[in-house]
C-alpha cells in the first residue's frame, strides 16, 4: 500500500473520490454508534450481578471485628475492605481510607481541601497568588476539569512511551513553588494505555519539589485491568518508592472498583502516608459519619480477596480483548502503511489513542459524527480542551457490541483517510 505522502495530487484526488463514495454509503445507513466514553458494556455489567445476591435480610451484616455495617461508625472504612483494596493497590491496609463509590470524588475533595485548608499545615491554596498543576498529555479529561474548576493553571507535560517527560517534570517542580501537583494515570494510562517505566516511577519518588505541599496525584484506575493473562505491564509501587527516597508524604494514590464491579456503585479508596491520612481525617470527621459500609461488605463477601478479583477481571478481559484486537488489526491493515497517523498497542486499560496528521483530529471526529459515530471530542485529553496539534483522538472500545464497534471502526478509518487526504491536498 502506497503512502499518501508519496502520492501525486492526481492519485490523491482519485483516492478521495473513491473514499467519498464509501463514506456516503455509511451516511445513508442512518447509523447511531457511540464510542465517546469508557463505559463498561452490558455484558461486563452482567458479570457482577451475583453481587446482588450475597447480602439479604437473612445474612449477618457484622464485620470480623464486630462492627455492625447497618449502623453509624467506622469513619475510614471496614478493615476487610481495606485489605481487599489494599491488595489490588499493593498497599498496607493501615495506609488506606475507604470512601464511597468514586475515586474522582476523592480527588475532587483532595483538591478542594487543599484550596480551603491547605496541605498538612501549609498555606491554603486559595490564599496564594498563583497555583499550578502539571498535566501529562494526552491525559484524563476529568482530572483536568477538576483543576480548571478551581482556577488552577495547568501546564502540559508531553507523554513519552515511558510515561511523562521526567526531565521537564523535574525541572519545573524543583524550580517553581507555585506548582502544587501533577495528575498521573500510571498504568494503562487514559487515553494511550502507556504504563510508566520503573525509572519514571523512581524519578517521581526522588523529586525535590520547591513546594512543601507538592503532591503526586497517582490515579491507579486500571491497576488490574489487563487484556492478557501472561503479557501484562508491571508498575512498581509508588508509596514504597517515595518512602525509600525519603519523600513518604509526596503521593496520594487513588483506586476504585468502578470498572471491576458496578460503575457508580463501587468502592473507592485513597492510600497515603500516615501524616497525609491524619490530615485527611480532619476533614472526613466534619464531612461524613462514614461511607456505605454495607456496600463495602457486599464487595468483600463477593470477591473475597485479590484472587477473586483477578478471576473476575479475566472475564472482563475476555469481553474487552476481541474489541481491542479488532481495532488494532484494522489499523494495521488499513492505515499502517499510509503515513497518516500513529497509535500505541496497549496491554490493558480502556482506551486506544489515534494520533492523526497535525490539524486533522477535529475534522475526523466531525466526519465520523456525520456518518453516525459519536466519539470523544477532539481536544478532550488536553487541559482546557485545547490540543496544540489537533491530532489526538481517544477511542473507547468497551461499550458497543463487537459488531457495532467493527462498523464504527470501519467508518473511523474512512474518516481518517479522507481528512488526511484533504490536509495533504492543501500543500499539493
Amino acid at each position: 500500500m502506497q503512502s499518501y505522502q508519496e502520492m501525486s495530487k492526481e492519485e490523491l484526488l482519485k483516492e478521495k473520490k473513491e473514499l467519498e463514495a464509501e463514506y456516503k454509503k455509511f451516511q445513508h445507513r442512518g447509523l447511531q454508534l457511540d464510542m465517546s466514553r469508557g463505559k463498561p458494556s452490558q455484558e461486563q455489567l452482567d458479570l457482577s450481578m451475583g453481587m446482588m445476591d450475597v447480602l439479604s435480610s437473612e445474612v449477618d451484616l457484622t464485620c470480623e471485628d464486630g462492627t455492625d455495617c447497618r449502623n453509624y461508625g467506622v469513619l475510614d472504612g471496614i478493615h476487610e475492605a481495606k485489605v481487599l483494596l489494599g491488595d489490588i493497590m499493593e498497599c498496607n491496609p493501615d495506609n488506606i481510607i475507604i470512601y464511597g463509590n468514586s475515586s474522582l470524588n476523592i480527588m475532587y475533595d483532595t483538591i478542594s481541601r487543599s484550596m480551603t485548608h491547605g496541605v498538612m499545615g501549609n498555606t491554603p491554596w486559595c490564599k496564594l497568588d498563583k497555583v499550578k498543576f502539571l498535566c501529562p498529555v494526552p491525559g484524563y479529561d476529568r482530572h483536568f476539569a477538576i483543576t480548571e474548576y478551581f482556577g488552577i493553571e495547568m501546564i502540559n507535560v508531553p507523554m513519552l512511551p515511558t510515561g511523562p517527560d521526567m526531565d521537564m517534570v523535574d525541572a519545573l517542580v524543583s524550580s517553581d513553588e507555585s506548582i502544587k501537583g501533577i495528575w498521573c494515570v500510571p498504568k494503562y494510562s487514559n487515553p494511550q494505555g502507556i504504563t510508566y517505566s520503573d525509572e519514571t516511577v523512581r524519578r517521581f519518588a526522588r523529586l525535590k519539589p520547591a513546594a512543601k505541599d507538592f503532591r503526586i496525584y497517582w490515579d491507579n484506575a486500571y491497576c488490574v485491568h489487563h487484556l492478557y493473562d501472561i503479557d501484562q505491564d508491571h508498575l512498581i509501587e509508588i508509596l514504597a518508592e517515595c518512602k525509600r527516597a525519603g519523600n513518604p508524604d509526596m503521593v496520594y494514590k487513588f483506586a476504585s472498583t468502578s470498572k471491576i464491579s458496578f460503575p457508580g456503585s463501587g468502592v473507592a479508596a485513597i492510600a497515603a502516608s500516615a501524616n497525609n491520612l491524619e490530615d485527611i481525617r480532619k476533614q472526613l470527621q466534619i464531612q461524613t459519619i462514614g461511607h456505605d459500609k454495607v456496600n463495602q461488605l457486599r464487595h468483600v463477601r463477593y470477591f473475597k480477596d485479590s484472587h477473586g478479583i483477578a478471576e473476575h477481571m479475566r472475564k472482563h478481559a475476555d469481553s474487552m480483548r476481541p474489541k481491542f484486537e479488532m481495532i488494532l488489526e484494522m489499523f494495521d491493515k488499513e492505515l499502517k502503511d499510509l503515513g497518516v497517523g500513529s497509535w500505541y498497542n496497549p496491554k490493558g486499560g480502556y482506551f486506544i489513542t489515534y494520533e492523526t496528521l497535525e490539524g486533522c483530529a477535529k475534522n475526523v471526529v466531525a466526519k465520523a459524527k456525520k456518518a453516525g459515530v459519536v466519539m470523544t471530542p477532539a481536544g478532550a485529553p488536553f487541559p482546557y480542551g485545547k490540543d496544540p496539534k489537533d491530532s489526538v483522538i481517544r477511542i473507547s472500545p468497551s461499550y458497543p457490541s463487537l459488531e457495532d464497534l467493527t462498523m464504527a471502526t470501519e467508518i473511523f478509518v474512512v474518516c481518517v483517510k479522507l481528512a488526511s487526504i484533504e490536509k495533504l491536498l492543501e500543500t499539493k
